[in-house]
């Protein structure tokens, strides 16, 4: 079975996009010209943006990244871990709007991922989860309200894991939205400011990414 999402990012409150009739066929050609494929784990930049892929080695990934924050992911085969997604390096406090397109009760997550160091912190700002809710089994704090929704947070643990410093013990932060969405904005700076609140610290910002995972 092979299966396409797409998502597209900015990293303002809003953004259109609009196109005369008689430019779709050129706009799409010139989408076309301007993509980078990608099949294995790795980072850089493209069209403004950082880009992060990682996957178990199975072959079946397939990342396209295209101008302004455009991504396409279609995966299939062995593949049974990856995670493709674009944003900045380093991370910030920003405002993140995005529309995709995928299913709500699909095997996949659409979230805001990153990582801190000094303190050592992965996070994920869940807005899609699939079959199975990727925080179970970490320790519930409390709950944020923000971006007209109730996001349920919680903090694990990782031990001998792997991480952006190579193997580490590391803590893991998760704010999970509780009714699912594929468009909208995620107000970054409310998490944060949530999990500082339950004494979730973060340190100095990694990257950061919008991210489809499966």
């Amino acid at each position: 079975m092979v299966s396409l999402y797409s998502l597209l990012l900015a990293c303002t409150a809003a953004t259109a996009v609009w196109a005369a009739p008689s430019e779709a066929k050129e706009k799409h050609e010139l989408v076309a010209r301007q993509s980078l494929t990608l099949t294995s784990s790795q980072t850089g930049t493209y069209s403004g943006y950082y880009y992060a892929i990682s996957t178990d080695g199975n072959s079946g990934l397939i990342c396209i990244l295209g101008p302004g924050g455009q991504l396409n992911v279609t995966w299939g085969g062995n593949v049974s871990s990856w995670i493709c997604g674009i944003g900045w390096n380093p991370g910030a406090a920003r405002t993140i709007t995005y529309s995709a397109s995928l299913p709500l009760n699909g095997n996949v997550d659409l979230l805001v991922y990153g990582w801190t160091t000094n303190p050592l912190v992965e996070y994920h700002i869940i807005e899609v989860f699939g079959t199975y809710n990727p925080a179970t089994g970490a320790t519930k704090k409390g709950t944020v309200a923000t971006d007209g929704a109730t996001y349920d947070i919680y903090q694990s643990t990782r031990v001998n894991a792997p991480s952006i410093q190579g193997t580490a013990t590391f803590q893991q932060y998760w704010s999970v939205r509780q009714s699912k969405r594929t468009s909208g904005t995620v107000t970054t700076a409310n998490h944060f400011n949530a999990w500082a609140a339950f004494g979730m610290r973060l340190g100095t910002f990694n990257y950061q990414i919008f991210a489809i995972e499966g």
